[in-house]
């Protein structure tokens, strides 16, 4: 199950972070906070930082200044591994599944369970222990799946990102972040996503979701953050704005000037 933080204060807060890359600085004193059991959307064109702020959060980059804070310790995440430690794992656009392996092996890929170690056995691989914790993580975020053998290769979009989701989900994640979760999915797979996610929420984790379809953000987002030219420009509560609005701030040209362009 997800461990859920101190709901009074952010599960995440990333404090005034900035991020050079030779010339170009990539984030500028970004200030962004996440709770637990809510969904935090990061909106952006490309180019905004989207990407660079949560390889930090992951562990792929390091911040050149400004400070990290996971459940009320300041944290210094130095690769996906101390990520991962924390509880914090990272879906990305192209999920990284392994299309020639089953759906067991790729969400225990390079963290399989192994039998006690005896002298006359070896370390043979739990496979039944870890088939029955994936059986068990999948009900518990209500997917259901033809079959935990059958190759990711022969899966649909949709059942391949809820596999990735499960593998976030069965090392404890209590931070999950979502690229573009719903790219390249159909309708009815893309339902499936927002569902996936809704329950992920409901279970106290804390959810980034990195995406430029503001149908997704709108249905599925407690706040909006939106980054232009690596800077944070806008705090939105998504009941209390709209689509237009959120573009405004993504292109920087204001509400009006947007209508009377329409």
């Amino acid at each position: 199950m997800v461990a859920v933080a101190d709901p009074s204060r952010p599960l995440l807060e990333a404090r005034g972070v900035t991020k050079r890359f030779g010339q170009v600085e990539a984030l500028k004193g970004v200030d962004i906070e996440v709770h637990a059991g809510s969904v935090v959307a990061l909106l952006g064109d490309n180019g905004a930082g989207k990407s660079t702020f949560v390889k930090i959060i992951a562990g792929v980059h390091q911040p050149d200044s400004g400070e990290i804070w996971f459940d009320r310790q300041k944290v210094n995440i130095t690769s996906p591994k101390v990520a991962s430690s924390l509880g914090i794992e990272t879906v990305y656009q192209d999920l990284a599944l392994c299309d020639n392996l089953s759906v067991v092996q790729n969400l225990f890929l390079g963290r399989e369970r192994r039998m006690p170690d005896m002298p006359w056995l070896g370390r043979f691989l739990a496979s039944d222990r870890m088939e029955k914790e994936a059986s068990q993580v999948f009900a518990q975020l209500g997917v259901e799946l033809p079959s935990l053998s059958i190759r990711i290769g022969a899966m649909s979009g949709g059942q391949r990102q809820a596999v990735a989701v499960a593998r976030a989900v069965i090392w404890g994640s209590r931070l999950v972040m979502l690229d573009e979760p719903t790219a390249a999915l159909g309708v009815q797979q893309t339902a499936n996503v927002h569902k996936l996610i809704r329950r992920l929420r409901d279970q106290g984790a804390g959810i980034v979701l990195i995406t430029h379809n503001l149908a997704d953000a709108f249905a599925l987002a407690d706040l909006l953050f939106v980054l232009r030219h690596g800077r944070r420009v806008a705090r939105i509560d998504p009941k209390r704005s709209t689509p237009d609005e959120v573009i405004g701030a993504i292109t920087g040209t204001s509400f009006a000037e947007l209508s009377r362009a329409s």
